[in-house]
């Protein structure tokens, strides 16, 4: 018997395809509450494609995601609110709080965890280590969205061939935290002027990011 090998058997062997999350679909039961509600946050709406009055859908993104979410008519079974603990990943957790509060919505307090499974204590990590701290919030429906705070991923979680920055103020984040730990380096150093302070920050930018070991 002969067999023949498909195109997807060969990219098992390798590298597979890219599967890009692009949309997380949700419940609501007021479109235009809904509209309103995440237009207030500064999400960016991207689509409102209503087709006669059986089937609608809002696309909206937020600030820096590559994953958008849908809501409308026709295109989900779902029970409104029922979409819960929906992850927004932000670099710096008490500043995203803050502006989603003054954006309308009702965010709760800070908390975090030693670890998986573990109890919540109040306030955000005393070190802010990633993936530790950590706040909810809900829309109009009760569909609920979790801050999560990551500043630097786990080994094997980011393509270490590639170093990229969602927003602006994300840049801004992983600069300051580059700046501080430079500023201990040229301690150690004897506080001698670094000539090659661009390369060592973009050693230490990279490296928090893809979870290999930082400079010193």
């Amino acid at each position: 018997m002969n067999i023949t090998q498909t195109s997807g058997e060969t990219k098992a062997r390798g590298r597979m395809s890219d599967l890009k999350l692009e949309v997380v679909v949700i419940s609501v039961k007021d479109v235009e509450r809904s509209k309103r509600f995440y237009s207030g946050l500064g999400w960016r709406l991207d689509a409102d494609f209503p087709v006669g009055d059986s089937f609608r859908v809002v696309q909206f993104t937020p600030p820096g995601s590559p994953a958008s979410i849908h809501f409308g008519i026709g295109i989900t079974s779902a029970a409104p609110g029922s979409a819960k603990g929906i992850y927004l990943i932000v670099a710096d957790i008490e500043a995203a709080r803050a502006e989603l509060i003054n954006h309308g919505a009702d965010v709760s307090e800070i908390f975090h965890t030693a670890g998986p499974g573990t109890p919540p204590v109040d306030g955000p990590d005393p070190e802010h280590h990633s993936y530790s701290s950590f706040a909810r919030f809900s829309d109009p429906d009760g569909n609920e969205w979790i801050l999560q705070e990551i500043r630097a991923r786990l080994p094997g979680r980011v393509d270490t061939d590639a170093t990229s920055f969602a927003s602006v103020a994300d840049l801004a984040g992983a600069l300051r935290r580059a700046s501080i730990a430079h500023g201990e380096h040229e301690k150690r150093t004897g506080g001698q002027y670094d000539q090659n302070w661009p390369d060592w920050y973009a050693e230490y930018m990279a490296s928090e990011q893809a979870g290999r070991p930082l400079p010193t």
